[in-house]
């Protein structure tokens, strides 16, 4: 019998398929979840978390327009440190970016730190019991983690159909994902 496979392993073979689709491919399946939008009501001053995207993931930018269009007040994350939980600052479209310790664009410091109700989380696996493998550092666990601590805050994965995995190996630290969006489906793992 073999052991299963190791969230390392699992990270880099779901990293590989995501790297493989093509510019046409990326920007599709973006517009594709642009459409659709979010499972959940957005009421006007809903804030809203996207994420600047790196390397291959997907660009939830058409996704965070729309929202904002239906009155949802728009924010991206900031990281403060290594082992510190995010920080959320107000993001306007065309609002100028600064590279982050990380070398992730993010607001400037000098934008309005606001605490989101729903977090679009970035991800190189998920599974469908909404376990989800990020870079490796734990931001977002640790961040979902504390957000909930003083209220309701949903997780969203956005993310390509090909980073699905079998069963992401979980620990006791690690944050599910209330849903998953790809281009092809919407998994709701709230009942889960």
């Amino acid at each position: 019998m073999s052991n299963p496979p190791q969230k390392a392993d699992l990270r880099a073979a779901a990293l590989a398929r995501r790297d493989a689709l093509s510019g046409e491919q990326r920007a599709a399946a973006a517009e594709v979840i642009a459409l659709r939008g979010l499972p959940i009501e957005i009421r006007h001053g809903t804030v809203v978390s996207g994420y600047s995207p790196i390397r291959s993931e997907i660009d939830p930018t058409s996704l965070m327009q729309a929202l904002a269009a239906q009155g949802a007040r728009l924010a991206l994350p900031a990281i403060t440190a290594r082992g510190q939980s995010l920080r959320f600052r107000a993001w306007f479209a065309g609002d100028k970016l600064l590279r982050g310790p990380l070398g992730i664009l993010e607001p400037s410091p000098a934008a309005a730190e606001i605490i989101p109700d729903i977090v679009l989380v970035p991800l190189a696996a998920f599974d469908r019991t909404g376990h989800r493998i990020g870079y490796g550092a734990g931001h977002y666990d640790r961040t979902l983690a504390q957000l909930r601590k003083s209220k309701a805050v949903t997780a969203i994965g956005i993310a390509f159909a090909a980073q699905e995995v079998e069963a992401v190996p979980a620990l006791q630290h690690d944050v599910a994902l209330d849903y998953v969006l790809t281009e092809t489906q919407l998994h709701d793992f709230r009942s889960s």
